[in-house]
């Protein structure tokens, strides 16, 4: 009987509801996600690895060995693929002179980040999205620049999977801007992407999410023999670090310590990734990184981004800033004979999804508010139009406040909508829906008086 008066209600004020909607593949998306090829992902490893080292602060004059010979190759694969395309994609050396800090760079160097704009069809539309891996490799000293530091997994790998979102997805045509960065200086304390970060602040790109892969090709740990290829975190901040004083009040009254943008983006890499990619299951883990570690996405975050780390499930350190060696029956270091390519596969498959689901939508609502004016135990949302992109519609998110993923999504044509769901039990946020049912990044509402 309340289903029923529920149902009641929500007809009587003619909007159009559907609960725990299920939603379709699309099929170009689908397309473009089938198209990953484990054979080309190890031909990346291949060359990768054949450069000897990539440390940051090795040769960058060679043409055979070093960081300069193989961010140089990455170049040219973007250039390879903006050849096939109709000119939007454009690809450059993005590089800067830093000096030596006397920590992990001991003298000056030219760092350089490989870097593929693939160029919105929609010029009124400004909104960016950047996937990364980093290219530099490290032995157990991080100051060695010359002995073979062979970064097949950390980070051949998420690089690896950039290369390949770049050569699929400049075939195809999105409304936003897609950035395929290769990134130097990771292992020198995150030097490249830091650059890039402060770059894109300085310059106001509106960068809308940032996707950082790092360590996705590799499927057991170091100390378990089970081998498993069936699960991908991601991890995310819940508080913005980025002016966290500033809104640190209504986060606590509102109870969004589990709502920060960058979490968000972590549910929707999650749901994307999970409704594209067969038999992988993606783990939220809440924390901006690993214990006390940092990784790519940080100096984004750091910055006011929206941005995530990507990694595989369990790291085998075994074969991870290691000397290449065997002691004791195990070989140690980052070698290309322990990746799993299938697993590598389904990881890039996730980026792919994610970036053209969130390219191809219209850009997220805009004021999206929660009406507050009236006690009651059901709650009306909302909003106007997106800056950009055609919506058909929306999804109102909504669920419990204990629950890491939002659990019912209801459709509407309108820009409001009531639910028989009270604001004191459940947690809301909007997407706008485009004519290809693709979805934006849901907006948690602020307060309507």
């Amino acid at each position: 009987m309340k289903k029923i008066y529920s149902l009641i209600i929500l007809l009587a004020l003619g909007l159009t509801v559907k609960a725990q909607t299920i939603v379709n593949r699309n099929t170009e998306i689908e397309k473009m996600v089938k198209a990953v090829q484990p054979d080309s992902l190890k031909s990346y490893i291949s060359k990768m690895v054949s450069f000897g080292t990539r440390s940051t602060i090795s040769d960058i004059k060679s043409k055979t060995k070093g960081i300069g010979a193989a961010r140089n190759w990455v170049l040219s694969k973007f250039n390879q693929f903006a050849k096939q395309g109709d000119g939007r994609l454009t690809a450059f050396l993005d590089t800067v002179t830093l000096k030596a800090d006397g920590k992990r760079v001991d003298k000056d160097i030219l760092l350089g980040n490989a870097v593929a704009i693939l160029k919105g069809t929609d010029a009124n539309d400004k909104r960016v999205y950047v996937v990364s891996g980093h290219l530099d490799s490290r032995v157990t000293d991080v100051m060695n620049r010359t002995s073979d530091a062979p970064g097949a997994n950390d980070d051949g790998s998420g690089v690896a999977g950039v290369i390949e979102a770049a050569r699929i997805m400049s075939q195809y045509k999105f409304a936003a801007t897609i950035i395929f960065v290769a990134v130097s200086g990771e292992e020198q304390s995150l030097l490249g992407s830091g650059y890039m970060a402060m770059k894109a602040k300085k310059e106001g790109w509106n960068i809308d999410a940032m996707l950082n892969n790092d360590m996705i090709g590799s499927n057991n740990s170091s100390e378990t023999l089970i081998i498993d290829n069936t699960k991908l975190r991601v991890f995310s901040e819940g508080l913005p670090s980025f002016e966290l004083e500033k809104n640190a009040k209504s986060i606590r009254q509102f109870g969004l310590e589990n709502d920060g943008k960058s979490r968000q983006l972590g549910r929707y890499v999650k749901e994307i990734g999970e409704r594209y990619v067969d038999q992988l299951e993606v783990k939220l883990i809440y924390r901006n990184d690993r214990f006390l570690r940092g990784g790519d996405h940080t100096p984004f975050v750091e910055n006011g981004f929206t941005a995530v780390r990507i990694t595989e499930m369990n790291e085998n350190f075994d074969h991870q800033h290691q000397d290449l060696r065997t002691e004791n029956g195990i070989k140690y270091g980052d070698l290309q004979e322990f990746m799993d390519f299938e697993y590598l596969r389904k990881n890039t498959a996730v980026n792919i999804a994610v970036l053209a689901n969130l390219s191809k939508a219209p850009s997220a609502p805009t004021e999206v508010k929660v009406d507050v004016k009236n006690l009651s135990n059901s709650t009306l949302l909302y909003w106007k139009a997106p800056l950009n992109g055609m919506a058909k519609g929306y999804y109102v998110l909504m669920r419990e406040t204990s629950s890491p993923v939002w659990e019912k999504k209801f459709f509407t044509k309108a820009t409001e909508l009531r639910v028989p769901y009270s604001k004191d039990n459940y947690l809301f946020a909007v997407q706008s829906v485009g004519n290809d049912d693709s979805e934006s990044l849901g907006v948690v509402p602020s307060i309507g008086r």
